[in-house]
């Protein structure tokens, strides 16, 4: 079952009516110094409803409060405190990692999945297909790709071992 990750940073029912049911929301609000709580609810009961999954990102405490399914933690959380937090069986801890280095600081954080990029989108972290499939050998974890996936060269992840990926546009 491919599983796919979609990153939103507002909350809109029309992009997420769109999705089926091996998609994962993951709410990922930068812009704002506090989350609304209130609106994390709605979004969670939303993505329930559409049984969806939904992950917070870079607040594993709050997802633990609102019991949701799981936290992300981005590239630039170097931080372990969550180590100590007690978790529910099901539970899911993801994160993302652009090198060799940040992929050792997401197994110590002790993430289920990371997600390596950027995989097809040309920024400063811009990796392709041969250096992404190095990196996946360089760890047990579950990887995901992320960055630039598009209907276009979906079929290319069938080359890297893995089906599951994650972004923004392809879903919009």
């Amino acid at each position: 079952m491919i599983k796919k990750y979609y990153f939103i940073n507002k909350f809109e029912t029309n992009n997420i009516d769109n999705q089926d049911k091996q998609t994962i929301i993951i709410y990922r609000n930068y812009s704002s110094k506090s989350l609304d709580e209130k609106l994390i609810l709605k979004i969670k009961k939303y993505c329930k409803k559409k049984s969806l999954g939904f992950y917070l990102s870079n607040n594993i405490k709050l997802a633990l409060k609102l019991n949701l399914d799981g936290a992300y933690i981005p590239a630039f959380n170097n931080t372990f405190k969550h180590l100590s937090y007690s978790y529910r069986k099901n539970f899911k801890i993801i994160g993302s990692a652009h090198n060799l280095k940040e992929i050792r600081v997401k197994e110590n954080q002790n993430v289920d999945t990371i997600f390596l990029s950027s995989l097809f989108k040309k920024n400063k972290n811009y990796m392709g297909l041969n250096k992404f499939k190095l990196l996946t050998r360089l760890t047990r974890k579950k990887t995901v790709a992320l960055g630039g996936v598009s209907k276009k060269n979906l079929k290319n992840l069938k080359l890297l071992n893995t089906l599951d990926f994650a972004g923004i546009s392809y879903f919009e």
